[in-house]
Order: structure tokens, then sequence, then C-alpha cells
């Protein structure tokens, strides 16, 4: 089992002057925030195809047990009918992904507020999810926000096809704290431009307590929609995310300190 925590990308011009150290040349930030922190979630997959090369770089640039958690692309996941996304899902995993070989974290496949829970339709999606390329293990994550999704097919469905169902904590969208898959996937979006650690310590105290006790197998100490899945290891991605940015590699930095 392992935890990794980290914040989403690197590049943000505030962390010029609160998180990277001055003078840092910019091409050399990546590197940096890797000797920091244990995990990037990219976002920037969600938007738009970036290079093979691009991929074979972060990878060079980053410790052996480095994981980068991608954003899988807005074209798969903002649409009417998912069952019809498998295109965009080939071309995502075609465009040089797996040159990140074993640092290929969780794929983040994020839905809108306004998407609904359609079973058979959501099914269809899990579907296309490729198991493994280029002979790499995929491991899926699916970060839904919209209240119909809190329904035990769903858990159901995640669990039968080894799907992890986000924790968005801190936010708007809805909390799902029932755990699918080998691994659990973690957004922390409340820090607070008012928190020199962008959280107050017992609060970051708490999460790096429920990390370690998600990596044990333990159920979370939280309401659950389904049975709590059976006690084994899991790796654990957790991320600081949103909010007040500028302080999320504080917060992160904190939480790592708080892990044996």
């Amino acid at each position: 089992m392992s935890v990794h925590v980290g914040i989403g990308g690197w590049v943000y011009e505030p962390w010029r002057e609160t998180f990277y150290p001055p003078g840092l040349p910019r091409k050399r930030e990546l590197e940096y925030a890797a000797s920091k922190l244990t995990a990037i979630e990219i976002n920037g997959t969600y938007y738009g195809s970036q290079k093979p090369d691009s991929f074979a770089r972060w990878h060079d640039e980053t410790p052996d047990d480095f994981v980068f958690t991608l954003k899988g692309p807005r074209f798969a996941t903002n649409r009417r009918v998912l069952a019809e996304a498998g295109g965009s899902i080939e071309k995502f995993f075609e465009s040089g992904v797996t040159r990140l070989k074993k640092k290929l974290g969780p794929v983040n496949w994020q839905f809108m507020a306004t998407k609904k829970f359609d079973a058979e339709d959501f099914a269809a999606f899990l579907e296309l999810l490729p198991k493994k390329v280029d002979g790499l293990a995929i491991r899926h994550a699916v970060e839904v926000r919209h209240d119909s999704f809190k329904d035990k097919t769903f858990i159901r469905m995640c669990r039968d096809h080894g799907v992890a169902v986000i924790f968005a904590a801190d936010s708007d969208f809805p909390t799902i704290a029932d755990v699918t898959a080998d691994f659990v996937y973690a957004r922390l979006m409340g820090t607070s431009a008012k928190e020199k650690l962008g959280y107050p310590k017992p609060v970051l105290a708490k999460w790096a307590d429920r990390a370690q006790r998600w990596a044990r197998g333990e159920s979370p100490d939280m309401e659950l929609l389904a049975p709590a899945a059976p006690k084994k290891a899991r790796d654990v991605f957790l991320f600081v995310i949103s909010g007040a940015k500028e302080k999320n590699p504080a917060a992160a930095q904190a939480l790592i300190a708080e892990l044996p």
C-alpha cells in the first residue's frame, strides 16, 4: 500500500512567490515540485492532447516513486450519450500517456455537474475503459458531480468494473465515500487564504489519518451508500485542489509530513 499526496499541475504564477525558490528557472519547476510532493494531477489532458515527448520528459524529470494522475479528455465525458465516447477514449490513450510508464497513476474521468446518472449509458461508458494499454495496467476513477449518482446501483457498477469513485471533499459537489476499487482517490477543495497551511493543522492531521486508514483497508468514518468494501490494503491518491490555490502546495507538504 502507498499514500501519494500532491496538487493540481505545477505551473501557477503565485507559486513562484509562495512555493518555488526565488529565481528558479521555469523549466525546473516540475523537478522542484516533485522533490517536495509525491504526486501531481495533470489537468491539461482534460482540455486537449499533450505531446508524447511531454509525457516522456515528465517521466524523466521526476523521482522513481513519483506518480502522475491524468484528467481524461472532456470530449469523452461532456457528451449526451456516454456510450459513444469510444473514439475519444482511444485517442487519449494513443496520445502517448503510457510514456509515463509506471509513473502513470489513475485516470480521472470528470463529469459536469449537469450530468445525471443514467445506469444503462454509464455502464456502457465503463465498458469502454481499457484495463491495459501497451502492456501497462490502467486504473480509472470517476468524478461525478450530480446528486443522482448517490445510488447503490452506481456503487455496484463501479465495483464490478474496479473503478474508483472520487471523494470530493469540501466542495459543493456530492461526496460519495464508498470504496469501489483497489485504490482510493480523494480531492480536497477547501483550502483557505486565511490559513498558513491552507487548512488548520487538526484538519490536516485528520486527513492524514484518514488516508492511512484507507490504505489499511479500513472503512471510512463517513456515511456509505452501500455495504462497506472488503478490508484490504489499498493505494491512496490525495490531492489538494482548488480553494485558495496559492496555499495548496503548503497543505500538501503538511499532509506528507503527517504521514509515517
